[in-house]
């Protein structure tokens, strides 16, 4: 067990996962999943830390476990990280000192390197097809806007790779629907998607024209992207909204209030990240390079109202 190496006794090995914004619904869905994947497991322990969604401070907590004395290091580090380069130096440093490193939902090409270089360290990319999630909101579109026009698309920050798959999937799913495609930055949060569809709305230059349909990128920048419509022009709650992440008690709840059109449920990247340190905690069973999980609409596409 790499704890009791570590430790000179029998103990559970530690786990750091790094987070974004404990405020994020969909960081709260990967802390919770982290904690009761290794509570099924005896040989692990785990330490959740959020990043308040800013990069400086995410390297400054990374840092100072790696830096931590020997026996104080944890066995892996998990990270979602706030930079779209995934803390290449980071990582570097933690392999460097005999810490395993996973990677979430970032498309970064260092991990390759990384496991030449220290073949018997966990570390490895897990992260959801944002790619397919992308074309899943692009259906969600088709099936549910009659007519194509305006497509306000409220994006995460694009020097991120899921900001950029995602985006990727919904323009090539609608290549040839015809649909005017509008990308703001909503900065992950309701409020920046807000303030970012409010102030396209101002423009002159075409800014106040209704659209066809908002996707955004998370649950949260949907709904202040709604907010943002309807205070431009209250009778435009009918136009429809998708959202994306689908936690029970916040995405398909908005979807089944009324609020949002319809969202894709993506599953928390951290338990199966769990699951392989624990594999290679237990058995010294060293991941793929790549674990890709999957997606799906909410309601199911078959489902979802048809178009008039």
């Amino acid at each position: 067990m790499r704890g009791a190496v570590a430790n000179g006794r029998n103990m559970p090995a530690n786990i750091v996962v790094s987070l974004l914004d404990e405020r994020q619904d969909y960081s709260r869905l990967q802390s919770e999943e982290a904690r009761a994947a290794a509570g099924r497991r005896s040989s692990l322990s785990v330490e959740v830390m959020f990043a308040e969604n800013n990069a400086l401070v995410q390297i400054q907590q990374l840092l100072a476990h790696i830096h931590a004395s020997r026996e104080s290091r944890p066995a892996a580090i998990i990270v979602h990280s706030a930079t779209g380069e995934g803390l290449e130096r980071v990582a570097r440093n933690a392999v460097k000192a005999g810490i395993g490193w996973i990677i979430l939902n970032r498309r970064v090409d260092y991990v390759d390197e990384l496991r030449s270089a220290r073949p018997e360290l966990p570390i490895a990319r897990v992260s959801l097809d944002q790619f397919e999630i992308g074309r899943i909101q692009g259906r969600q579109v088709r099936k549910l806007v009659p007519e194509p026009g305006l497509l306000i698309y409220v994006s995460g920050p694009l020097d991120t790779s899921a900001a950029q798959d995602r985006l990727a999937g919904t323009e090539k799913e609608l290549e040839h629907d015809g649909f005017e495609l509008k990308v703001l930055n909503g900065n992950r949060t309701e409020e920046g998607a807000e303030a970012a569809v409010a102030s396209f709305l101002r423009l002159k230059t075409g800014g106040g024209r209704r659209p066809a349909v908002i996707v955004a990128q998370n649950d949260w920048m949907a709904k202040g992207a709604r907010r943002a419509g309807m205070a431009h022009e209250p009778a435009w709650q009918s136009v429809p909204v998708i959202g994306c992440d689908g936690l029970a008690e916040h995405g398909r709840a908005l979807v089944k209030g009324g609020t949002l059109a319809a969202t894709v449920i993506t599953p928390a990247s951290t338990g199966s990240a769990i699951e392989l340190v624990a594999d290679w905690v237990e058995e010294r069973r060293l991941p793929p390079a790549d674990l890709t999980l999957q997606s799906r609409s909410f309601p199911p596409e078959e489902a979802l109202p048809a178009s008039s």
